[in-house]
């Protein structure tokens, strides 16, 4: 696939293994940040082998349509990725979003162009009706992004994902397709 940009600086990319040191260096600058958001990591997910081999299973699962999911570049360096996961097809169209950007870059409008960019792949392209993002209620700017980009608060998810130990609610929120019939 050929880079989405989303400006004169920042372009979306489907990228593999060889990209792992890339990817590798973005976690370790975001470690910290990143770290009250997601599930604990062990210490080998901080190694090159450890991003090679997921580099090369997500390609597989990407090329099988069950993932969606872009890097975010700036110049040559990963500031974020995008993830429409757990894609289902039949009479549900529907997907799970992710998203995370490099501490340096939020407050820029960045995640919210990328998200546009990607909402509308998932909506022309995949021909999904429905992308499903789950925010802890505490993540006020992750919830900002997504509401004004229209997804709407479907409801509480109470203790939906295991986060650094903890079993955390998470806020249901949803956006439809609505061009879809």
């Amino acid at each position: 696939m050929k880079p989405i940009w989303i400006n004169d600086r920042v372009s979306l990319k489907v990228i593999g293994e060889t990209n792992a040191k890339e990817v590798l260096d973005f976690v370790i600058r975001n470690q910290g940040f990143l770290k009250p958001w997601e599930v604990e990591r062990n210490a080998d997910y901080y190694s090159i082998e450890y991003h090679q081999t997921l580099l090369r299973e997500e390609f597989s699962i990407i090329q099988q349509g069950n993932l969606f999911k872009v890097w975010l570049f700036k110049e040559d360096t990963i500031i974020g990725s995008i993830a429409l996961s757990n894609i289902v097809r039949g009479a549900f169209q529907s997907c799970h979003l992710g998203y995370r950007i490099d501490e340096r870059e939020q407050g820029k409008g960045i995640m919210t162009d990328a998200l546009r960019a990607v909402i509308d792949v998932a909506f022309q392209q995949l021909q999904l009706h429905r992308i499903e993002a789950n925010i802890m209620p505490r993540n006020k700017a992750s919830i900002r992004v997504v509401e004004k980009l229209g997804f709407e608060h479907e409801g509480l998810a109470r203790k939906y994902l295991k986060i650094k130990g903890v079993w955390e609610d998470h806020i249901h929120m949803v956006l439809l397709n609505e061009e879809m019939h």
